[in-house]
């Protein structure tokens, strides 16, 4: 038996992601992830308060998804399973809704109660009698005890757990005026002549602003959040399955790898797959960001939520649910929203504290005016020592990280960059010299023919003489030659006599005259001599030359390369737009790579470096104190992204280098890299000015709230409009954060 427990604990740690009901502020986002965390094998516990989630990662042999879910309860919350899917908020949303308008029923005729005295002397003595004052008691009870019964129950719990939140301020704040109005109203003897005065509409307004603060900031978050809620919603429902020779058309859930798909114009598709039969433009915008649709073709791959134009295909599905590429998008989004930054761990210490120091200043501030303040002495420290509470609730600082996260990495899966933490947006906007690797990330990744120059003969003619040689080789730049032919509708011809001598060229018969395909000394080898000029031009350019002759006698320059994407030039020059250092790295001759590096403006190339050695000229760029960001897209990249501050691999590359990089561009595009790096500044300069003014709010009003103008200006805020203020805050930080969402891409021009 004593074996049993090391055996599960040596389990893989599994993951868990649940809802939390309650949460307000960074003091229950702390609250939530202590209780999680002391568990028995947890490991790690991220709460996001903007998203209302908890992400816990724990050994499945020593906790469980029911021990965490009971220790979100003992906190006083309430945890809530995610439902698979889109999110549906509306409900709760309008359960809030329905909460506010209740309450602001029953606050408005308190208010105006209490302040139409003060407007019209006519009504002072109507309204200053008794029994408005037992009206006002029974609305502002309703609001207290049901409006505000949220803040009790979460309050509570927050002192009985020894960690007071924002919801105690409120509880206590409201309370206190509250109790005070009531003692006042039904034994006034109790009290000092003066100082019997009533403030429900200062209890009654507190909860009911506050109410409408969280549910503006739930509206807030929605809009926030909608960018996976769309990610989630371009995969269809069903699709058209060939199952044993019948089409039967079946829930997106209950295709499997292997199924054949049948597409018809129009349709989206459902699952990750490749192209069997038929052709069709497909729309991959929602992918790569270009508007104009992609010829595919039998063969081509094909990604599950794009959408097929006019013709109809069959594909087979290869890669469905959390393994296609839409499910790894939604993941890494919600993983990356989920993480904290290092920036966050300076909030998370603050409101450790921040709380319990309001409440000892709200003490302070009543005992001072109790002592020194003027009469109506008690009333005076009341309405201070309220105000202090109220002004002090530190939802802003909650919302300050996790806002700008949200909205930041939704706009950014809307652009084609997934960040993979938070932690990576951060380091991303701190990097100052971005390493480009060439081929496959400034280049197109594989030989493309570029030249051909015949002599003697049409072009036509010529690339049917050397495609039917080169049709039966393996090499690359044979491939290159045969995908020109391809293209261009040239079927190559039979072939006798067929020889490669592999790394020089390959030999054979072509409609009966022998034929050389292969380098310059591959030819003068078998006696044939090559003309200079054509061929040198070529190889200074930096493309791999070819000559090809019939009978003795050169009949075509072919020149073969790596051409650079269209879109590389445009990346590298807004890189360097943007202050940064850029530097290419390839296992290339420097001809070769300083060619290259000439077409896309680049004039620091590091050359020849084996993959090996890659991840070493980003350790030789650190130790100069650099700040490096990698880019790349191949096995051989994994080591040197991994090493790098940041490390962004383009998602059309291989799953190793995927996995071992910090951001993901699944279109391929490097000017995705521009746009990562300018969100990621544009996020982290929004979560400074949220902190600024979420600290600085505080700071500011802290001592107002507490009489400090009072001496001078005979100024003492009201309960009232301090509930006002730190709801304005909240929503201050949220509005900023949503300026996020109007980044535009650096393809659009912006």
């Amino acid at each position: 038996m004593g074996a049993q427990p090391r055996e599960q604990a040596d389990q893989a740690p599994t993951d868990l992601s649940l809802g939390v009901r309650g949460m307000t502020c960074a003091s229950c986002v702390l609250r939530v992830e202590r209780a999680v965390s002391r568990l028995p094998g947890v490991q790690a516990a991220s709460v996001n308060l903007a998203t209302e989630q908890v992400r816990v990662r724990f050994s499945p042999g020593l906790a469980s998804a029911a021990r965490i879910q009971a220790a979100i309860r003992e906190a006083g919350y309430e945890p809530v399973e995610l439902a698979l899917g889109p999110r549906e908020p509306d409900r709760e949303l309008r359960r809030q809704g329905l909460e506010v308008v209740l309450a602001a029923v029953l606050t408005a005729p308190v208010v105006l109660i209490a302040m139409l005295p003060m407007l019209a002397a006519r009504l002072h003595e109507l309204l200053m009698a008794p029994a408005w004052s037992w009206v006002s008691f029974a609305l502002a009870s309703s609001v207290q005890f049901y409006s505000g019964r949220r803040f009790y129950r979460a309050g509570l719990a927050a002192l009985g757990h020894g960690s007071p939140d924002m919801n105690t301020l409120v509880m206590l704040g409201s309370s206190a005026a509250y109790l005070y109005s009531s003692l006042a109203l039904v034994a006034p003897g109790l009290f000092p002549p003066g100082t019997a005065h009533v403030y429900f509409e200062a209890s009654a307004s507190i909860i009911t602003l506050i109410l409408l603060g969280k549910y503006l900031e739930a509206r807030g978050r929605g809009r926030a959040s909608q960018a996976i809620r769309r990610l989630l919603e371009l995969a269809p429902k069903s699709a058209h399955v060939l199952r044993d020779g019948v089409e039967r058309e079946l829930p997106a859930a209950d295709i499997v790898p292997g199924d054949l798909i049948q597409v018809r114009p129009g349709e989206r598709l459902v699952v990750d797959g490749t192209l069997l039969e038929g052709e069709s433009h497909v729309d991959e915008s929602m992918l790569t960001g270009e508007a104009t649709p992609v010829l595919k073709r039998a063969g081509d791959p094909l990604v599950g939520g794009t959408i097929n134009h006019t013709g109809a295909f069959t594909y087979r599905a290869t890669h469905v649910g959390a393994a296609s590429v839409l499910g790894r998008i939604i993941a890494l989004v919600e993983a990356a929203q989920g993480g904290k930054p290092p920036i966050q761990a300076l909030a998370d210490r603050i409101a450790a504290v921040f709380v319990p120091v309001v409440i000892l200043l709200a003490a302070l501030t009543v005992g001072a005016w109790l002592l020194l303040g003027t009469a109506p002495a008690l009333g005076h420290a009341l309405v201070a020592g309220v105000s202090v509470l109220v002004i002090a609730c530190p939802c802003a600082m909650g919302l300050a990280t996790p806002a700008a996260l949200l909205v930041g990495g939704g706009r950014a899966a809307e652009l084609g960059v997934l960040f993979r933490h938070g932690a990576a947006l951060e380091r991303l906007a701190h990097v100052d010299t971005v390493m480009l690797d060439k081929t496959g990330t400034l280049t197109q990744g594989k030989p493309t023919l570029t030249e051909l120059r015949a002599f003697g003969l049409e072009e036509r003619e010529a690339l049917r003489l050397v495609a039917s040689l080169e049709a039966r080789s393996e090499h690359p730049l044979a491939e290159a030659i045969t995908a020109a032919a391809r293209a261009r509708g040239v079927e190559p011809g039979e072939v006798c006599g067929f020889a490669a001598e592999p790394g020089h060229g390959v030999r054979g018969e072509v409609d009966g005259a022998a034929l050389l395909v292969g380098s310059g000394r591959f030819l003068a080898h078998h006696g044939v001599e090559v003309p200079g000029d054509e061929g040198q031009a070529l190889a200074a350019a930096g493309k791999t030359v070819l000559y090809a002759s019939r009978d003795g006698a050169v009949f075509a320059v072919l020149a073969v390369s790596d051409p650079p994407k269209p879109s590389s030039r445009e990346a590298v020059g807004r890189l360097r737009g943007l202050g940064l250092r850029v530097l290419m790295v390839t296992g290339d001759n420097p001809s070769t790579a300083a060619a290259v590096a000439r077409q896309v403006g680049l004039d620091e190339v590091l050359s020849e470096v084996l993959p090996a050695d890659k991840a070493g000229a980003v350790r030789a760029l650190q130790a100069q104190g650099r700040r490096v960001a990698f880019v790349g897209d191949g096995i051989n990249d994994a080591p040197a992204l991994a090493q790098a501050e940041v490390g962004v691999a383009l998602g059309t590359g291989t799953d190793i280098a995927v996995e071992a990089a910090d951001v993901v561009l699944p279109s391929g595009d490097l000017r995705g890299a521009v746009n990562a790096i300018g969100l990621a500044r544009r996020t982290l300069r929004t979560i400074r000015l949220n902190f600024v003014w979420a600290y600085g709010y505080n700071v500011l009003l802290l001592p107002v709230a507490a009489g400090a103008l009072y001496p001078v200006a005979g100024v003492l805020l009201s309960p009232m409009i301090a509930a006002a203020a730190m709801s304005l805050s909240s929503l201050f930080v949220l509005a900023n954060s949503l300026r996020l969402r109007r980044f535009r891409s650096a393809a659009s021009g912006a």
